[in-house]
């Protein structure tokens, strides 16, 4: 069984997913993420696909996402470096990415290699709902989940087609903003309380949430978070990254 739909039959609330884009700080600096969040109190992981034209990312992404392609970061490269390490892993993984990267390296190829590496996961955001149709078998055939976004400006029409199509859990976005806003999350209860009832899934919410006190009242009303912007913003200074990532988890969780 995907281990996505494993974690959220064992935990229902305050999930932890961080996200970290493949090749930043450094470009074999992904294994190594990969083995502290394994190692910390976070229950999932999203590994981004660096993009030069993120257009749903805030500078910190952006700026990581330049980054890791300048240090050489692509797609064969995050692979390999994807099979090194799924032995040792037993929490979800994830891969965030614009549609273009994934469009040239091959959908197909793409997915199957998502497979070989132990990828449970895929998000990618851009991708419109009539095109993921054309894929959807050589996704669900892979064994991965995809995961579709909602806002809260979502119409009741469209989340009840998300609600056939998607699996795993939903990805709320808290607000209209790009990711890593440090203002308040413009969501509220009657919101996700729709999007779990039409989508009949787990709901974790992001964009915005980057502390204990955002975490916490992001996690009243929805399974969980996701944190991205502020987590590297910590990978950025680390020079134990182990140690970074841990401690990160744990200040999130309040310990």
């Amino acid at each position: 069984m995907n281990r996505i739909t494993l974690l959220f039959e064992k935990k229902k609330g305050n999930i932890l997913s961080l996200y970290f884009t493949a090749g930043y700080p450094e470009k074999n600096s992904t294994g190594n993420i990969i083995k502290a969040i394994e190692k910390s109190d976070a229950d999932m992981m999203e590994i981004g696909i660096p993009f030069s034209d993120p257009v749903a990312d805030g500078k910190t992404i952006q700026n990581s996402s330049s980054i890791a392609i300048k240090n050489g970061m692509n797609m064969e490269l995050l692979f390999g470096q994807l099979e090194e390490v799924k032995g040792i892993i037993s929490k979800p993984v994830l891969l965030m990415g614009y549609f273009n990267p994934v469009m040239q390296y091959g959908v197909e190829r793409f997915c199957e290699h998502c497979n070989r590496c132990g990828i449970d996961g895929v998000i990618i955001p851009d991708l419109p709902l009539v095109e993921y149709q054309k894929y959807r078998d050589v996704i669900s055939g892979n064994n991965l989940s995809f995961i579709m976004l909602v806002t809260p400006g979502t119409t009741e029409e469209r989340l009840n087609i998300i609600a056939g199509e998607s699996n795993g859990f939903v990805y709320a976005v808290s607000s209209y903003s790009t990711t890593g806003s440090m203002v308040k999350a413009a969501i509220n209860k009657e919101y996700i309380r729709k999007v779990e009832k039409i989508c009949k899934l787990p709901v974790l919410t992001g964009f915005g949430i980057h502390d204990n006190k955002s975490f916490k009242e992001i996690c009243s009303i929805s399974a969980g978070g996701i944190i991205g912007s502020a987590f590297i913003r910590e990978l950025a200074d680390s020079d134990n990254i182990e140690k970074t990532v841990i401690d990160f988890a744990d200040q999130i969780r309040g310990k």
